[in-house]
């Protein structure tokens, strides 16, 4: 049966610690994959005649419209202690689905559980005290961006204050923050969610993404009118945060004004298997002057400790400097 061998999947996407599931229909087979430490391996094909029947019990379960197959479709739906975010596009052979699969658990980690080496993590929970500006988290895709972000809105959360996220999708629910879940479909975007949050009285704003040139525009007026704003950017690294923002149409004197401090981290492979990631913090020393980021060097690793691999390049615009 179908809900059978679904859990069979999902079961074996858990043993392996996967962070994605994915069903790939093929002219005479289905391919099922699993995302295990930044890689995808095979796993056994199954045969054509249970790709129907597979196919529509993911999407029952994540509430997607079974008839409509010509259009790509987004869901959830939760497994034990994991939530799943299912995504469903057309292929030539039928709908290709992706489950991603989300651990409850890490969304209540705490930073001090994060790995981050000690200098780090004292730089960084001073960081986020600030009354107001804007913090960034930067990394590639998959690298812990939004799980550093939970566990920093979990630090800051109390009864003093009002925390709103903006998110796409709302991967995590966190108790007493008031999250927001974008939908493009109604006119719900990331911008307009924002000029509403800004009438909510917010103490801290959770913008999941910054995507373009508007939510980059309002998330910087928000820092700039009182608020703690924190968001994530896709660049390689710490520096580059700051060009994607100039490129984004935001004036270097706004950035220099607003910026209190980049997290970069990212995810490297190990050669005994698993992953071990790095955090890189810069941190804007003078932000009515200069744009100056002052960078902590990690202290050497510890085993299963986050790491730093190699230095950060220095940065190209002539008013950074490096200490």
């Amino acid at each position: 049966m179908a809900t059978d061998l679904l859990d069979e999947i999902l079961h074996k996407g858990l043993n392996l610690n996967a962070s994605d599931i994915h069903l790939e229909p093929r002219e005479e087979f289905v391919r099922i994959r699993f995302r295990v430490d930044g890689l995808l391996q095979d796993d056994k094909p199954l045969h054509k005649n249970r790709q129907a029947s597979l196919i529509s019990r993911v999407k029952v379960l994540a509430n997607l419209d079974i008839a409509e197959t010509r259009l790509p479709q987004d869901g959830r739906t939760t497994f034990k202690h994991l939530d799943l975010r299912i995504s469903a596009i057309p292929t030539i052979h039928g709908e290709k689905l992706v489950i991603r699969l989300l651990n409850r658990r890490s969304a209540l980690m705490p930073l001090e559980a994060l790995g981050m080496t000690p200098e780090i993590l004292a730089d960084y929970q001073q960081l986020i005290t600030r009354p107001h500006g804007l913090i960034l988290i930067t990394g590639p895709t998959g690298s812990g961006k939004t799980t550093t972000l939970y566990a920093t809105l979990s630090q800051l959360n109390n009864k003093e204050k009002n925390i709103v996220t903006v998110e796409d999708p709302v991967e995590y629910q966190l108790p007493g923050i008031n999250q927001i879940q974008v939908n493009p479909a109604i006119g719900l975007t990331f911008a307009h969610c924002l000029r509403s949050i800004l009438r909510q009285d917010p103490d801290i704003i959770m913008l999941g993404e910054i995507r373009d040139s508007e939510s980059a525009q309002i998330g910087v007026q928000a820092a700039l009118t009182g608020h703690l704003v924190f968001s994530t950017l896709h660049t390689k690294d710490a520096q580059s945060a700051v060009t994607r923002l100039e490129d984004l149409g935001i004036k270097r004197f706004l950035i220099e004004s607003t910026l209190l401090g980049v997290m970069a981290q990212q995810l490297t492979r190990q050669t005994t298997g698993g992953r071990i990631g790095s955090f890189d913090l810069w941190l804007n020393r003078l932000p009515h002057h200069h744009l100056l980021l002052h960078r902590r060097q990690p202290l050497p690793p510890l085993p299963h400790q986050l790491r730093q691999d190699q230095p950060l390049p220095l940065p190209r615009p002539a008013s950074l400097h490096q200490h």
